[in-house]
């Protein structure tokens, strides 16, 4: 309990930002085992209401005049990496990029957007602005860009191409399978990681 009275009203909808994300890999789960569709909706719904709590953390975190979190900084990278990172990962999986290279896909996406956020972390104090202590730039996309993922195969989902269906196919390259729909993720997760690609922070 010392633990959660130390949280701020920031790091509350932190919590709120990584409880959407764990859901909504639990309705993914619930949908493999139960095959009912609402249950992926929700997940889908889920991931830009986690957004909307990680932007709204931020704006509270900056409008505090009282004491500031030493916990927010990891509490904000955690949630991010399960909203952003596992759970569209896993709606990915649960809508039919299942094949082995596919797999590979999902966890190189999952593994950058780690990466990312733990460099920025790490240079979040060399990037401030030596007045205002802000970071001015994000170093490669911020990992909730991954939301334009999940909105694609919302799409997906709407237009019934899922499973065996979705878009542009399925190719057995080797000893496994590859929709090319997962090189999306790759390309998603190379864009987090780029040490070239600077992005003004709001």
């Amino acid at each position: 309990m010392s633990m959660v009275r130390s949280y701020t009203p920031a790091d509350a909808l932190t919590i709120a930002n990584a409880s959407c994300g764990t859901i909504a890999i639990f309705l993914c789960l619930e949908y493999l085992a139960s095959g009912d569709t609402w249950r992926l909706w929700v997940a889908c719904l889920l991931m830009p209401l986690a957004l909307v709590f990680d932007v709204l953390d931020g704006y509270v975190a900056r409008l505090s005049t009282t004491r500031r979190s030493r916990l927010g900084a990891d509490l904000d990278s955690l949630s991010d990496v399960i909203s952003f990172g596992v759970a569209p990962a896993v709606l990915g999986y649960t809508l039919g990029l299942r094949g082995g290279w596919d797999m590979l896909c999902l966890t190189f996406f999952v593994v950058c957007g780690v990466s990312r956020l733990a460099r920025f972390n790490v240079t979040a104090a060399d990037l401030a602005d030596s007045v205002t202590g802000k970071v001015k730039y994000f170093e490669g996309t911020p990992i909730p860009t991954s939301i334009l993922i999940v909105a694609l195969l919302a799409v997906a989902l709407a237009s019934g191409r899922i499973e065996g269906q979705l878009w542009l196919g399925a190719y057995r390259i080797g000893p496994a399978w590859l929709h090319p729909l997962a090189l999306l993720y790759v390309a998603s997760g190379s864009a987090m990681i780029s040490a070239t690609l600077r992005i003004p922070k709001p």
